[in-house]
């Protein structure tokens, strides 16, 4: 019998930071581990973030895109998390983004230790 691979959801929330969310969801795309759902949530951006987190979703299939009236950080998250179906959820700001290897170190961590979740830092 094959074990199917856990996954991870990664939620974005989104609200006009046009100048970094490429960057940011790039750095999403490119992670070593594959296993991923993107959701992205724009949250009634009033610059051309919303249209960027299309063009993502035209290019990559594992991006979804919510598009709502804006409700802040916390509505945003909540309209995402409706989408999640795998087994771990990662938030990603939009204006960040994360290093190549970070899912899949969590990932490790997660099913070596068999926690519920994993926090980590950040650099400035």
């Amino acid at each position: 019998m094959n074990e199917r691979q856990a996954g991870i959801a990664v939620i974005v929330p989104v609200y006009n930071t046009e100048p970094y969310l490429n960057q940011c969801i790039k750095s999403i795309c490119d992670q070593t581990f594959q296993t991923l759902h993107i959701i992205i949530v724009d949250d009634g951006s009033t610059d051309q973030s919303g249209v960027l987190c299309d063009e993502w979703a035209k290019r990559d299939s594992r991006i979804d895109v919510i598009h709502k009236e804006n409700g802040g950080p916390t509505s945003a998250v909540q309209a995402g998390m409706a989408l999640v179906r795998e087994d771990y959820c990662a938030f990603v700001d939009s204006d960040d983004w994360v290093s190549p290897s970070l899912l899949g170190k969590l990932m490790n961590v997660l099913e070596t230790y068999k926690v519920d979740g994993v926090r980590t830092g950040y650099t400035v």
